[in-house]
Parts: C-alpha cells; sequence; structure tokens
C-alpha cells in the first residue's frame, strides 16, 4: 500500500517530526495539539503496517472522552477509509495492527503489560496524568517505541510537567510550546471566544489561552496577575542580597526540599527575587546548596527559621564556611499569617520576580488566608517570607502586636554591609 498524504504542519510542530523517546506540546486552547497528533496517529499507521498504537488519558469513564472521534475525523478527511476499519472500540489499521483508547487508571501493574510491543502511546490531556501512571507507563514502552504528550499545564508539580520541562528534562524529548498564535487554522468562531475571554476573564485567560500555570487558589493572597506585572528581565543595583533557608524537619528520600530563595533590595529600595535553589537532599547537600547561592551572588547573610532544631540548622551551615553570616529568625505566627503582610508588598508594586520561578509562584498561589491549599509543605515560599522579612523589617513591626515576640531573633543584629 502506498499512499502520499499532503499534510500542512504548522511551522511550531515541526520539530515534533524528527524521531524522538517523548514528544510534547504544551499550551493553551486553540493550538492545534490534539489535530497534530491525530494527524501523526494516522500518517504513523500508514508509514508502518501492523503497529499498534494506545491513545491514554489518565480517567477515561467512555469513548466520548477519547480522541477517537477526531482520529476518525482525520482517516474521513484524508479518504483512507478503505486502509482503516473503524469499528465501536478501537480502530483496525493497515497491515493488522490497531488504535486503543484506554484509561491509564483502569490499569495495574500487571494489566499494564498488555500494552507491551505497541509502538506508540498518545497521552492526551496529559497535565491530570498521576506519577504512578507515569512510571508505569514508561517502561512499558519498549525499544523504539515512542510517548507522545499534549497538555495545558496547570502546576509546575504536575508529573508531565516535571518529567518534561523540569530541572532535567529527559534528554531524549522533544517539547513545543503551541498557543492558537501559532495556529494558521484558528476557526474565526474560535478567535470570537478568545477576543471575548481576553477581556472578560482577564485572571484566567493566560491559563486557558495561552498555556500558562493555573492562576490561583480561591481566596488566594497572591495572584499570577500582579506576579506577571512585576515581573523583570534584568537585576538592577543591589544594596543587600540575602539568601532565604527554610530547612525540612527530616532527611530521607521522601522528606519536604530545603527551601532555598535569594531576593535583594534594590538601590531603588524595590525588593527583587533573583533566585530559587532549593533541593531535596540531606542536611550537608542543601547546606551546601546555600552556601554556593551565597557565593554566586555575593550575599550578605543567610536567613533561617530557627523554630525547627535551630542551633542543628545553623551547625550545618557553618560545618560547610564556618565564618558565613547567619540571621536568625523565630516563627511567632502560623505560615500564612507571617505571608500576609509579604503578599501586601507585592499588591504595592514592590516585589518583582527577575525572570520566573514555577515551583516558587504555585506555591505563592495557592496559599490562602486560611492556610496553604497545596501538597506538602510550602518550602520555598516560607524561605521567601523569610527573606523579605529580614529585607522590609518596618513590614513586621507594623503587623505584630505590642506584647509579641518580634521575628528577628538575633540580639546581636548589626546592620549589613550595602551590596554593590
Amino acid at each position: 500500500m502506498s499512499r502520499v498524504l499532503k499534510l500542512k504542519t504548522p511551522k511550531v510542530f515541526r520539530p515534533l517530526l524528527e524521531p524522538a523517546r517523548y514528544k510534547g506540546a504544551f499550551g493553551g486552547r486553540g493550538s492545534g495539539k490534539s489535530y497534530f497528533f491525530a494527524e501523526c496517529a494516522v500518517e504513523y499507521c500508514l508509514l508502518n503496517p501492523s503497529s499498534r498504537i494506545v491513545c491514554i488519558r489518565e480517567v477515561q469513564k467512555s469513548l466520548k472522552e477519547s480522541v477517537k472521534r477526531l482520529i476518525e475525523d482525520k482517516i474521513k478527511y484524508y479518504d483512507l477509509t478503505s486502509c482503516f476499519e473503524i469499528q465501536s472500540d478501537c480502530i483496525k489499521t493497515p497491515g493488522g495492527g490497531i488504535i486503543l483508547f484506554q484509561g491509564m487508571q483502569d490499569h495495574s501493574a500487571d494489566s499494564i503489560k498488555s500494552l507491551e510491543g505497541f509502538r506508540v502511546a498518545y497521552v492526551e490531556e496529559a497535565q491530570t496524568l498521576t506519577e504512578r501512571s507515569l512510571e508505569m507507563l514508561r517502561p512499558t514502552m519498549r525499544s523504539g517505541s515512542e510517548i507522545w504528550f499534549s497538555w495545558n499545564p496547570r502546576n509546575a508539580t504536575d508529573p508531565v510537567d516535571l518529567f518534561l520541562r523540569g530541572e532535567t528534562p529527559h534528554p531524549r524529548s522533544i517539547v513545543v510550546k503551541a498557543n492558537y498564535c501559532d495556529n494558521p487554522f484558528l476557526p474565526e468562531e474560535l478567535e470570537e471566544e478568545r477576543a471575548h475571554d481576553e477581556k472578560t476573564n482577564p485572571v484566567r485567560y493566560p491559563h486557558i489561552w495561552r498555556g500558562e500555570y493555573e492562576p490561583q487558589a480561591i481566596g488566594a493572597i497572591w495572584s499570577r496577575e500582579v506576579l506577571h506585572r512585576n515581573r523583570r528581565d534584568e537585576i538592577p543595583p543591589l544594596k543587600r542580597v540575602l539568601i532565604g533557608v527554610d530547612p525540612p524537619i527530616t532527611s530521607n528520600p521522601h522528606s519536604d526540599e530545603a527551601g532555598i530563595i535569594v531576593g535583594g533590595l534594590g538601590e531603588d529600595d524595590r525588593g527583587y527575587i533573583i533566585g530559587d535553589y532549593s533541593k531535596q537532599g540531606t542536611p550537608k547537600e542543601w547546606a551546601s546548596a546555600a552556601v554556593a547561592a551565597y557565593d554566586l551572588h555575593e550575599a550578605d547573610g543567610i536567613v533561617i527559621e530557627v523554630n525547627q532544631g535551630g542551633d542543628m540548622v545553623k551547625h550545618t551551615i557553618h560545618s560547610i564556611r564556618p565564618n558565613i553570616r547567619v540571621i536568625e529568625v523565630r516563627a511567632s505566627k502560623g505560615k500564612h499569617v507571617r505571608a500576609e503582610p509579604i503578599s501586601a508588598l507585592y499588591e504595592l508594586n514592590k516585589i518583582s520576580h527577575i525572570g520566573t520561578y514555577p515551583k516558587l509562584e504555585g506555591q505563592m498561589v495557592l496559599t490562602t488566608s486560611a492556610g496553604y491549599e497545596g501538597d506538602g509543605s510550602p518550602d520555598r515560599l516560607d524561605a521567601l517570607v523569610w527573606l523579605l522579612t529580614e529585607l522590609f523589617p518596618r513590614i513586621i513591626r507594623k503587623s505584630v502586636p505590642r506584647n509579641a515576640t518580634p521575628a528577628r531573633a538575633n540580639s546581636n543584629y548589626k546592620p549589613l554591609r550595602h551590596h554593590r
């Protein structure tokens, strides 16, 4: 069988035409991600007769929730009904192959083995894929196979984002960002919907149409709108730089991360967040990372919270660098109460992030006046709150009752040198 398909591939997707173990396209509505991968599935079956493809979602209660209809439409559009046999629950492909449609939640460690020998797994709505499902799927797809992902990001901690867009993405992956503006075939009706949302729903518009992370929890004391509004590209002259550290309580493979955030006070008296070096590891590992950040940014001190093993934290840092300056602070309020005066600085446009910090910002927009609504502990946010509290002490003094213990617990505090 020899058929030539004249596919009009938008420029944004062309890198995905190259061979790769993992291929990903993320972005907002109207980008054409699903249409591209549906065409790829049809073309793959024509070029590789007898191949087996599985189209996956985390949860698929019925075939109506799958991409089956979209693939069927592509088969009909390109007049390929004589090559494919569309059945009620699957699609038979040239040479005795098949396209299946399944939900990962229906699989167990044993049943997933039924997918061994499949050449392609296409994961639609991959932002909902759990870590368990990703761990089961990857080794199941064996030698010579490919795994495709399309998704609209929710949070930086979503397993697919960590795997393909995290600090160490898989080396055999190709990932592109695609939005409505990259789609030359965007229908007029969809453009009207986009323009309407841009005017009437500015908070959620970046997530829906531009593939940005979900805006925030209901009642969040930070908003992505404020973070984006004050974002800057270059670090201005700074007169003081601090490293905020929020250490984990335990040290094991499942421990929380150590929050390690770098911030400075500009000569314009605005605050700037200039680095996130948070990591999971032993006390020696996170203390070494904090000292390395201190050296890299020529910082004036390391701010630590001492409620949990204070002497131990200070000792751990001094074991790496004996003479480094450590500023100890003690929490006298709950996390969200300490965070509120800092969030007020953001609302007043007094704080800018230099670049983007997805994990830190994800914790910020999940913090409400009632507490933190994310998973685990907001270690990065806590580290940010400590260093900004030290950079803007008047904010905290105004928010602490007269009889309360001040946040700064170091009685030997002296003004720090100016940072140039």
